[in-house]
């Protein structure tokens, strides 16, 4: 968290912070991740005004852990940059359009500001490759493209059988 009081934001001053973070890893699709490295530096810009206080979150992390595909180890490397706009008295009136949910009596919550950016610039999938083929599903071994891969007749479910009949 980040005290804003101690920090003197005045309408038309930028001010920087620096912040370092530890993060929790990830768990996607049942797999856990780590962000790299384990302590983060994030750049925070806070641009308070008559009516508000704009924000800007800057960092750079990688992420690492299993492919989705072959479960070798896969990195991803993402550049992040959010902002959030937070207008003071928005939240009593009911609008939700123009409060930032990371903010709360004058603390910003940075943590959770920067797991959630960093899982908005995942991808579907974290893959070792975008080529990855994956896994044999009759085997298990890793395929890889351009290497032929046999590992014997493809077995077929005998209740298709009877439809065998029709072709």
């Amino acid at each position: 968290m980040l005290d804003l009081r101690g920090l003197r934001l005045e309408p038309g001053v930028v001010r920087r912070e620096r912040v370092e973070l530890t993060l929790d890893p990830f768990t996607l699709g049942g797999q856990r991740y780590e962000i790299v490295p384990p302590i983060l530096p994030v750049e925070v810009e806070l641009q308070p005004s008559t009516s508000g206080l704009y924000m800007k979150l800057s960092f750079h992390a990688a992420v690492e852990g299993p492919c989705m595909r072959c479960l070798e180890p896969a990195r991803l490397e993402v550049d992040v940059v959010a902002r959030e706009y937070h207008e003071h008295g928005a939240a009593v009136e009911g609008d939700d359009e123009l409060t930032s949910e990371y903010l709360s009596t004058e603390e910003l919550d940075i943590e959770r500001w920067v797991r959630d950016a960093i899982a908005l610039e995942l991808p579907a999938q974290v893959l070792c490759d975008p080529d990855c083929a994956g896994l044999c599903p009759h085997c298990g071994e890793r395929l890889q493209a351009g290497v032929p891969h046999d590992c014997g007749e493809p077995q077929t479910d005998s209740r298709w059988d009877a439809l065998k009949d029709l072709l």
